[in-house]
């Protein structure tokens, strides 16, 4: 039998060589530190969204308070039955996917356009100014965004409506009628998260090779053929990962800011499937039930990301994995 000889000398007996794993007590001594550091952002992940993942069951049982979680009884698939019975499916389906839409069509690209214009800011201070001022709306509470919206649309005595009364002689209820609801979630969205949506396309721009630019120059390049054909290609991977996740999403499009402007009259247009597990959950003690349309959406949410991921990856971009 031959003897193979491993890289230090040593020979081992057998058809082939084979180096000798280190342990993995070996590995977590030798990278203690990283694993320490590592250890917040394990138990943050575990403690938050993996434990409470068991409450999932309660979409497969009927679950009684004062019976409790173990014996409340087996229901399966009942709760899914009923909800995509429910007359009101059509209607929250057809209001969440729209209102998607839109955020894809207006809001996702709004980053990314502002991203570029100032990427094309070359003083340093007055660029710096306008993140600042563009990021600030971030921070700002929900409630406070739908408190400036009532101030400004409401038709008494809101600026809007008064500049309408006095330029075209009659006020526009905003905030009551169907067909405005949906620009107003679309606007609140671009006006508070635009500017924080930049910071992830600002650091892809910053890795553009300066040098295609200064070669697109003496080709006679201008500023357009350069976004067009350096810029954008240069930062596509980014763009696709951040649409990938945003699939994700799909089926939720927040629940406070859509809470907050939903009324009788515009209803119709305004529920989506968070309000209406918030509606039939908490206020109507439907645990389970709220706990099966909860799932559905992230069931599809998952769905949606495995499907884009592989759509990116036959047109062959890098994609999530």
């Amino acid at each position: 039998m031959k003897q193979a000889v491993v890289p230090n000398g040593t020979k081992l007996a057998g058809g082939a060589a084979a180096l000798r794993r280190p342990s993995v007590w070996s590995r977590l001594v030798k990278d203690k530190w990283m694993y320490l550091l590592m250890t917040p952002g394990l138990l943050y992940f575990l403690i938050f969204k993996y434990v409470p993942m068991w409450g999932v069951l309660l979409a497969f049982k009927n679950y009684q308070p004062f019976v409790g979680f173990w014996k409340s009884d087996w229901v399966g698939f009942e709760h899914f039955r009923i909800f995509f019975d429910n007359p009101e499916f059509g209607m929250l389906l057809r209001n969440t996917l729209i209102l998607s839409l839109y955020n894809l069509v207006f809001y996702f690209p709004a980053p990314i356009i502002l991203a570029l214009l100032l990427n094309e800011v070359r003083v340093a201070i007055f660029k710096r100014t306008i993140q600042t001022m563009l990021y600030v709306p971030h921070f700002i509470s929900m409630v406070i965004v739908a408190s400036l919206t009532y101030v400004f649309l409401t038709t008494e005595g809101g600026v809007v409506n008064e500049f309408l009364n006095q330029n075209i002689g009659h006020k526009i209820n905003f905030l009551a009628s169907p067909e405005w609801f949906r620009p107003m979630i679309i606007a609140q969205t671009i006006w508070k998260e635009c500017g924080w949506g930049t910071i992830i396309f600002l650091a892809a721009l910053a890795g553009v090779d300066v040098e295609q630019y200064e070669a697109a120059i003496v080709d006679g390049a201008n500023r357009w053929k350069q976004t067009w054909h350096i810029t954008l290609p240069s930062i596509r991977s980014t763009i696709v990962i951040m649409l990938i996740l945003r699939m994700g999403h799909v089926l939720d499009n927040g629940f406070e800011q859509i809470y907050l402007l939903l009324n009788p009259l515009n209803r119709s247009v305004a529920e989506v499937f968070d309000t209406y597990v918030y509606m039939v959950g908490i206020t109507q003690g439907a645990f389970s039930y709220s706990t099966a349309v909860g799932l559905f959406k992230s069931i599809i949410g998952v769905i949606l990301v495995l499907g884009t991921n592989w759509l990116a990856k036959r047109f062959g971009e890098s994609g999530l994995y």
